[in-house]
């Protein structure tokens, strides 16, 4: 399946598992290896030696190793194999990720059906304790009926809707992977089976206005997103989107002010707002923009503070508004705003 991973494993007992046997299976391109050896961590440190990328551990708990290439979303994941592969199988979480093919080619090993329910294209447990086992998998189990449009079979979605109160536990870093993976139909049966609500998730929101992960994150979660570990720049657009305010009319200036609180995501804001039919007057602007200031701050005479951020946007909002279209008009204005500070 994998020529790199045969010629560093060759003769050894090592089977290729998991997500990987399941998209080979299915067609689907096969972007991440899962490789089950009796060393991991030698047989990360010889992939990496051999073809590149970094080895590091990637569960000092369970032994298992990683190799990430530089410039590449490929990973190869190397993890123990203390006993025999039916026994790495029988701890995998549904049954077509419980599939393994030797490394050196041979035939598959599938002792819980995983070939039978992709062509039924049923998700099921391999065991009743998938989900208090790995809580994560609750998450799991509707992402992947959602992106490979398969159905939970009824006993493993019973299981699931049991132990709902169990999805906050897993780390947050691995529940925010599984939901950034969501669609809004998704979204749509994680409510139906009551993970959403736990989170603190709700539909009532326009989620689907945008076909992008972060939208509908601070769509459905709001405030709320800022209890999983979001990056700097997801908490930038959470913040801008959940302050934004519809602007009170079509107006240059209401525009130019909506867009001072808003941009780069201005267009995204309106969406969040349900205001889509200001899109062409915020276009518009983007458009008519000028692309240098009418005057400087160190232009203007006064001395250094937070007075010539405010006159500088007093001026651009002006010049937006069409009151002024000069620099000596800008002058004038910051010098009678100047004026009005030091008479105070």
């Amino acid at each position: 399946m994998d020529e790199r991973v045969e010629e560093i494993l060759r003769g050894e007992d090592a089977w290729i598992v998991g997500g990987a046997v399941r998209d080979l299976l299915l067609d689907r391109p096969v972007l991440d290896l899962d490789v089950a050896c009796r060393d991991p961590r030698a047989a990360a440190h010889r992939f990496a030696t051999r073809f590149g990328g970094t080895a590091f551990p990637l569960s000092e708990r369970h032994g298992a190793w990683r190799v990430a290439s530089a410039g590449s979303a490929e990973t190869v994941d190397f993890t123990p194999l203390p006993g025999g592969i039916e026994d790495d199988l029988a701890t995998r979480d549904f049954t077509f990720n419980a599939i393994a093919i030797p490394v050196g080619g041979g035939e598959a090993v599938d002792p819980h059906g995983g070939c039978a329910d992709l062509e039924a294209r049923i998700v099921r447990a391999v065991t009743d304790s998938v989900f208090r086992d790995d809580p994560v998998r609750l998450l799991r189990a509707v992402r992947l009926e959602d992106e490979l449009g398969f159905r939970m079979d009824d006993h493993t979605e019973k299981l699931l809707r049991a132990s709902t109160e169990l999805v906050s536990r897993p780390a947050g870093e691995r529940i925010l992977a599984e939901l950034r993976r969501m669609s809004p139909a998704g979204y749509r049966r994680l409510d139906d089976v009551g993970l959403l609500e736990v989170l603190g998730g709700a539909l009532d929101g326009p989620f689907e206005a945008l076909d992008d992960p972060d939208f509908r994150l601070v769509t459905i979660f709001g405030v709320r997103l800022s209890k999983l570990p979001i990056s700097r720049h997801l908490q930038r657009y959470s913040t801008i989107l959940l302050r934004a305010r519809r602007p009170e009319d079509i107006s240059p200036r209401a525009i130019h002010r909506f867009r001072r609180v808003t941009e780069p995501w201005a267009l995204d804001a309106l969406a969040f707002l349900d205001a889509t039919e200001l899109r062409g007057a915020v276009e518009e602007a983007r458009r008519e923009e000028p692309r240098e200031p009418l005057v400087r701050g160190d232009e203007l005479g006064l001395p250094p503070g937070p007075e010539i951020g405010r006159i500088l946007a007093l001026i651009e909002e002006e010049r937006a508004a069409g009151t002024i279209a000069t620099r000596d008009e800008a002058l004038v204005l910051a010098r009678s705003r100047a004026g009005e500070v030091g008479s105070r």
